[in-house]
């Protein structure tokens, strides 16, 4: 599986890429794959300010529905629409076209952030 150093990752199995104050946000290549074919990606919280851990939207593969966890407080600017065409993006690219929402930071970054060495510790890889 693959892990990139640069982003960070949440107990959740969401991943981060902070650009300034923008972060950009989807799930882990564990995740994907553990969840198996994702058929539908729903983020109906667009324009709104969440908080860390609440929740910001659902993916649902063939077996589940999962709900997705805010790994950092901000406002909710974009959603990745290719996914409601190709919502098998997040399977195929979790970390480049895979992407789910950008979100401009109105907090700190959470102190629980995990770096990729502690991410593949918590998974057991």
């Amino acid at each position: 599986m693959n892990f990139p150093v640069e982003l960070k990752y949440t107990k959740d199995h969401e991943w981060v890429k902070i650009d300034g104050d923008i972060a950009t946000i989807g799930v882990t290549d564990f995740a994907q794959k553990e969840l198996g074919d994702i058929v539908y990606v729903e983020v109906e919280t667009l324009g709104e300010t969440l908080e860390a851990g609440e929740v910001f939207g659902t993916v649902e593969a063939v077996k589940t529905v999962s709900d997705l966890f805010m790994p950092v407080t901000g406002e909710i600017l974009e959603l990745n629409d290719e996914l409601e065409s190709s919502p098998e993006l997040v399977n195929d690219a979790p970390y480049t076209e895979g992407w789910m929402v950008k979100v401009k930071l109105t907090g700190p970054l959470p102190a629980d952030l995990l770096d990729a060495a502690a991410y593949k510790e918590l998974i057991g890889e």
